[in-house]
Order: structure tokens, then sequence, then C-alpha cells
């Protein structure tokens, strides 16, 4: 049987001389304790520290009967509960979720187990949420079925964003209208954010419901569009890129670099190449697990790739390095952000970002050099979504991943020699 009851204590008794209310809950032998809002002091109490002054000794049983009334209502359900957890739930029970401060809690909890790329995904959405509302907190009861409606026009529309920047002052800018492709990844987000917060208040099992509403039943998400461009780079501009002339040490050299490696290195991702160490090489080899899907998948997304030679002086100059370098993974990205964009306009080239390395190495292997796609996807680091029952059965072969490496850099290192005779050619003939 549990019970709730007021208690004073004389060893509480505050620098001011006040004393604060507390709830006992009582339940399996345990007792633990929850702060009121209500404070008395010497005059309003008995010698036993009993409540003397009538309207807090009203307004405290009140508040003990609506907790006798809760905890009536578990009934059977009763017994699933500790003493701890039974406080909690009389705690969170009067509160309306606020959605603000559980998406901060979340990014800061898969943040510390190393999800990174999910944190940032995150928190975008959750500055986002907080334009939109035009405050710090709301509550998750304001994520109903018309607020996405209000919000997905939002997005697509030009809006007013302020932001702290370096030096802790606010900045306010004016962004255009995302793409409808971002819409979706913004309304996907903020699908799984809600869904995280369902997961952390309610327990169907044990009848408790704080969230009760569910907007996205009605709202759907659907696929991502289609995109509106490829995101890959051909062969010749990966050369482009390479050959480019840069400043040592600027943005603009750490881009071309690190583009490069990951192109070499099966379309590393950035927080990858940006975690490597020495422990990470095996003879010729460098194994990891990849960061992005390591927490989804019972092989913790492990992968083998060779330590082929033409990454050989990349790896020597920025494995170990770029921690000392950078202080986080989203400043080495927003380093790579703007190197990038540097090195677009000194080669001409548009809108390719860092990630492209990934999406051309895998474009090459299969359109340049007609690698199945199940081998590209090894060598990607993908789940075989079609084939999960299969893979218990085979043990990863990495010689594959090798074949399909070996094939993109030979394809590459042809264009590149071709490329540097024709270049070799036409200075000649220009000094004639």
């Amino acid at each position: 049987m549990a019970t709730v009851s007021a208690k004073i204590y004389e060893h509480h008794k505050k620098a001011d001389g006040t004393y604060n209310v507390k709830i006992c809950v009582y339940h399996k032998r345990r007792r633990t304790f929850l702060d009121t809002t209500h404070f008395v002091v010497k005059k309003q109490l008995t010698k036993d520290l009993k409540i003397r002054d009538p309207f807090v000794a009203d307004v405290v049983e009140q508040q003990l009967r609506d907790y006798r009334k809760k905890i009536s209502l578990l009934d059977g359900k009763l017994d699933f509960f500790t003493s701890e957890t039974l406080r909690d739930y009389l705690i969170d029970s009067n509160e309306e979720v606020d959605f603000a401060k559980f998406c901060e809690d979340h990014i800061i909890r898969i943040r510390e187990e190393g999800r990174i790329k999910s944190a940032e995904s995150f928190k975008v959405v959750k500055n986002s949420l907080i334009d939109f509302f035009k405050s710090q907190s709301f509550s998750i009861n304001e994520i109903q079925y018309s607020m996405l409606l209000s919000y997905e026009r939002y997005l697509k529309s030009e809006r007013k964003m302020t932001r702290i920047n370096q030096f802790g002052e606010p900045v306010t800018t004016i962004e255009p209208p995302v793409s409808a492709l971002t819409v979706h990844n913004y309304m996907r987000d903020l699908r799984t954010l809600f869904n995280a917060a369902r997961n952390r208040y309610n327990d169907e099992d044990l009848g408790i419901i704080r969230i009760k509403h569910y907007p996205f039943r009605k709202y759907k998400v659907g696929t991502p569009p289609v995109r509106d461009k490829e995101r890959f780079n051909t062969l010749k501009q990966i050369f482009s890129m390479k050959y480019c002339h840069t400043t040592h040490g600027s943005r603009a050299e750490l881009a071309k670099d690190m583009y490069m490696l990951s192109f070499y290195l099966c379309g590393t991702n950035a927080v990858d190449l940006y975690n490597l160490s020495k422990q990470n090489f095996k003879d010729d080899r460098i194994e990891y697990y990849r960061s992005k899907t390591t927490g989804r998948r019972k092989d913790k997304a492990f992968i083998s790739i060779l330590a082929v030679p033409e990454a050989n002086d990349l790896l020597q100059k920025y494995v170990g390095s770029l921690k000392k370098r950078y202080s986080s993974i989203q400043c080495l990205n927003k380093a790579l952000s703007k190197g990038m964009e540097q090195l677009c306009k000194m080669t001409g080239l548009k809108d390719t970002t860092f990630y492209w390395a990934r999406h051309s190495f895998a474009n090459v292997a299969r359109n340049d050099c007609r690698m199945s796609k199940d081998d590209v996807a090894l060598a990607l680091n993908h789940v075989d979504m079609g084939n999960r029952t299969t893979d218990v059965y085979l043990a990863k072969d990495w010689r594959i991943v090798d074949d399909v490496q070996g094939k993109v850099i030979a394809r590459f290192k042809k264009i590149e020699k071709e490329m540097l005779k024709a270049a070799l050619l036409l200075n000649k003939s220009r000094k004639e």
C-alpha cells in the first residue's frame, strides 16, 4: 500500500528561517521525498513540526488528496512501481511536457552516445521550432496537425532567424525558403523527436499516457522527393580539384585533401576521418566502426579498408592532427564547408560539398567500373535490407571491398594520366 504525507524536518531549516514542506511517498517499505512550493516559518508550526497555519494546511491537504486519487487510479498497476518511480509519476503527471527542453535533453544524450550527426540535425530542427513559436519554451501539446501544416509553410517561405555568434552576440538573418528535400528532412526529424518524447513519457504497460495525441497519424511525412540534381563529380572534375593550387594551411587545401582522402577510402565520412588514430591501423588496413550507423546495427557498422598507397601521404598528414586543429567534428565540418566553397570558386565547379566524395566513389564504382550494387553497398558499409537473413550465414569478405576500391582508383588514375599528358602537351605547344 502506498501512502503520501506532508513532512517538515528541523535539519531542513534554511538560512532565512523557513522550512520547505515536503511530501513523503512511502511504498514497498521505502520513503522518497518531493519538494513542494510551500514554505513555512516556526510560528506556523506546532512543537512536533506539524502545520498549524490553516491556509497552508488546506493547500497541502488538497495536494495530498490529488496524489492519493492518482495512486488509487493506478489500482493493480501500483505493484510495478517503486517508491522512486511513483514519486516521479506524481511529479510529472501534473505537468505538460516542455518539448523544447525535451529536445535539448535528447540532443545532449545522443551526442554523448557519439551520434554527432543526428544530434546536429535535431538541433537544427529544435532551433527552427523556437524561431517558429518565437519562444524558448513550448508544450508538446502545441505540436498538432494544423501546426505541422503551418510549420511546413513557414519552412517554404523566407524566415527570420536569430542565432548567437562566436562572440556571444545575437545575430539575426533572413533565410530563403528551403528545398522540398530539406522540408522532408525537417519533418522527418521532428517526427523522430516526437516519437522519442512519447517513448520517454508514455508507458502503455502501466497506463501512463502523458502524451495522448499523435499528429503524424494524419500528417504523413512520406518518402523523400527525388533530388533535382545529381550529387557526384566526374573523374575529370575530381582531377581538377586534386590539382587545384591551394595555399598551404588554408581551408581550401583542407577541403581538397579531405575530399581526395574520402574518395580513396571508399567514401569515408568526415567524422570517421576525424576520429581515426594509429589504433585504427592494422597492418596495411584501416578498421573502424562507422559513426553514423554504429548504434543501429548488430555489427556496429564495422568496416576494414585497404590503406592504399594513393592515400598514404594524406593519412600521415591528417590522422591524429585533425583533433588538434579542430576542437570538435562540428568545427571541422564548418571548415570543410567553407573550404569547399572556396575550392568550387577556384575550379569553376558548382555546389560541390565534401559529402560528394562518397557519392562520387559510388557512382564511379557502379557506372564506370560496372561493379554490382551489392559490392558497392559493401564498400560503402551499407546494410543490405533485402538480404538480412542471408547475411547471417555469410562472413564479410573484405577482398570484395578491396576490389571495388582498387577498380575505382585505377579508373581515376587512368583519367589522371590522360589529363596530365594532355596538360603537358598543351604547355609544350604554348612554349613553341
